[in-house]
Parts: C-alpha cells; structure tokens; sequence
C-alpha cells in the first residue's frame, strides 16, 4: 500500500453517494486536506483534482468490530504496535477503513501484552486501529467454537480491574463475555468503566441473556454462531437478541449464517445489526493456511476450519458481505452500506469521526462498483494502491 500526500482538494463525481443514512444521486464528494468539505449537486462542486468514477457507489470506509487478523498475522500474545500497524494495513485494502483488532481466548499474560499493545498503537495513532476488541477468555466451553476450551474461564477480580483499566486507555474496548463465566455484577462494573460488554460464545438461556443484558450488557458477537438458538419453549441468546434492542454482529459470507435466517434477523430487528468480518491472519493475503494455538486452520473454497471441519473465523471482507446481504438476501443498499459503516461506528462511540460521509469527517472512503464488488479504498482523503 503506498502511502501519499493528499491533495489540496479532491473531487469524486459519477458515483451514487452513501453518506451514512441516505444514498444521494447526482452529486460530488469534495475531500479537502484529509476531511470530508462537502456533498454537492454534481454542477455545483467546485474546482479543483476532479476523479470521475464508472457509476457504482461511493460509501464511507468501513468499520470492522471483529478482526482476529490479517496481513498473515493474527492477534496473539506477541502481537506489538508493528503487527497491529500490519493487521490495520491490510483491513484498509480490504476496504475497512478502521477496525477493532480481536485477541480470541488465550492467557492472562497474552491479553495483557494486547491491551499494552492497543494502547501504544492508539499513541502512535496508527491508521485505522480504533480500539481492541478481546473475544475471551470468559466464555462458555459448550459453546467454545474454535476458541481452546483449555484456556477459557471464570472472570476474577485481576481479569476485572485489567479490562477496567484498559477501557479507560483505550479508543474504544469490546470485550465478549459469557453468563457462564461472568455475573451480572461484573458486566454492570466493566459498563460503568466504559467497556463495551458483548455476550457471546454462550449457552445462555433466555432469562440469563436478559440478566446480562439488564446489567448494561448491549452488544451480542456473530449472532446466531456459537450461541444457544431460538427455540419454541427456550428463546435461548437468539431469541432473547431478536427481542430486544442490543446490538449485534453479523457474518454474512453466507456460510455462517443461511440467507434465510439473515432475512428473518433482519426483519426481527430493523435497528441494531452490523457486519464483522470475523477475519483471519490469511486476510488480504494469498495463504492458504496458518496456525491458531498450535492448531492447523485451512483455507479452503471460501472457508476457514479446523482440521476436523470447525469453522474457525471467516474468508471474508466487509465488501463481499455488503454484496451478500444485497444480492443473495435482498436487503436494501443502504441499510446493508449502514451495517458496514455508521451502525458499528455509532456502537463504539466513534461516530463524530468515522462511518459517515459529512462535513469535517475523516474522508476515508470506499468505491463499490455496480456489482457491490470492491473497486477503491481512500484513506485520509488518499487512494490507496
């Protein structure tokens, strides 16, 4: 990715235009020293180095609250600001402008080596990092997914004042939790400290996934995976999630979750639900496996697993679930656009900055052509290579 200086001014014209909410026809995107100046009919933008554009559709640059890794590294106990400045890189070509780079379950001394890494990173300010996001260790083994059931646990008062902690020095902190490895009491601490609570990995019946979510838990990780299901008598995490007003994250690469079911998500909850890519260290890059805890993880016809077939993340970016939920589920361009963008950004707080498409908003952006496919990534007003 070369990196260069942006010009004075920029104008993007010939694309349909997502500002956040709306999709604007006919108009100009005007990018000046690295912000957003103004969205303008196309005659009425003013002069200055004109990019015209074959059709498709300008958006902001997308926002990815679940990265396990990219650029072939993963998040792990060795990760330092140079890895998580890889892991960004690779995102950004990938079209999602910022992410919350993910540490799955793994030691105490592994997620303190990450939070100390987080926080140099956002020192730094490198590109697109926008916080961390800790999926574990605190989860349930019968619902452990890819996660190693060896190191999952009960939160104690060292893993609690840790995350406090690290929420407080932090851009933004998620941390995905389990009822079976943490109380009510916990989740209402971390709240107040500013952490993001998200339930996931569960077995959680639906009265516990409402004690969770009364506690100031309000977020839910890849809803429908790895979680208890909706069923006729037990409405289990999915039920509980469809009927309330927490969020909830998405991997819609069609294989996580059936079309269908997105459909019937999607129509349960007009509000809420956002996409994450739950992606891997192959991101962004040519491999065809790599090791997660001494585990082999495959590669194979679009999918991540375990040598025993257990999908393990996902082969996906945030532009191919745009084209997922469009194509293969039907959902409304700009609802789909919103999921990538301004509803996870709104969830972590960082709304004033990232996931629209405003006046004095960073002009990291991205260009889909008429297929959904990813044609372009601007970052700080520079088209990226």
């Amino acid at each position: 990715m070369t990196q260069r200086s942006a010009p004075p001014r920029t104008i993007l014209s010939g694309a349909t235009i997502f500002d956040g909410t709306t999709l604007r026809i006919g108009h100009a995107l005007v990018i000046e020293k690295g912000h957003v100046a103004a969205i303008l009919p196309e005659g009425a933008a003013p002069e200055g180095a004109r990019i015209t554009l074959p059709g498709g559709t300008l958006a902001p640059g997308f926002i990815d609250l679940q990265v396990n890794g990219g650029g072939g590294l993963m998040v792990d106990g060795s990760t330092d600001v140079a890895a998580l400045r890889q892991i960004c890189a690779a995102h950004i070509g990938l079209g999602a402008t910022g992410i919350l780079p993910t540490l799955i379950t793994d030691t105490p001394e592994a997620t303190a080596s990450v939070i100390a890494a987080g926080i140099a990173a956002a020192a730094a300010q490198v590109p697109g990092f926008l916080g961390l996001h800790l999926e574990g260790p605190h989860l349930d083994p019968r619902r452990k997914g890819a996660h190693d059931p060896a190191l999952i646990r009960a939160m104690d008062a060292t893993d609690l004042a840790r995350l406090c902690d690290a929420a407080q020095a932090l851009p933004a902190l998620v941390v995905t939790v389990s009822p079976a490895s943490v109380t009510p009491e916990q989740i209402a601490t971390l709240t107040a400290a500013g952490v993001i609570v998200s339930i996931g990995h569960s077995e959680a019946t639906e009265a516990e996934a409402r004690a969770a979510f009364r506690a100031g838990a309000r977020c839910v990780t890849h809803l429908f995976n790895a979680m208890s299901q909706l069923g006729n008598r037990e409405p289990g995490l999915v039920g509980a999630t469809l009927d309330s007003t927490v969020a909830a994250g998405l991997i819609a690469d069609g294989l996580h979750v059936a079309p269908s079911t997105l459909r019937v998500a999607l129509a349960a909850r007009p509000h809420g639900l956002f996409l994450v890519s739950d992606a891997m260290a192959v991101a962004g890059t040519e491999l065809t496996e790599f090791m997660l805890g001494g585990r082999r993880i495959l590669r194979k016809d679009g999918r991540l697993v375990l040598e025993d077939g257990t999908l393990a993340g996902a082969d996906l970016s945030l532009p191919r679930a745009v084209q997922v939920l469009v194509q293969s589920v039907g959902t409304p361009p700009e609802r789909a656009l919103a999921m990538a963008s301004a509803i996870p950004a709104q969830l972590i707080g960082a709304a004033t900055r990232v996931g629209h498409l405003a006046p004095g908003m960073a002009a990291d952006i991205v260009h889909l052509g008429h297929d959904w496919g990813l044609q372009g990534v601007w970052k700080g007003g520079v088209k990226q290579q």
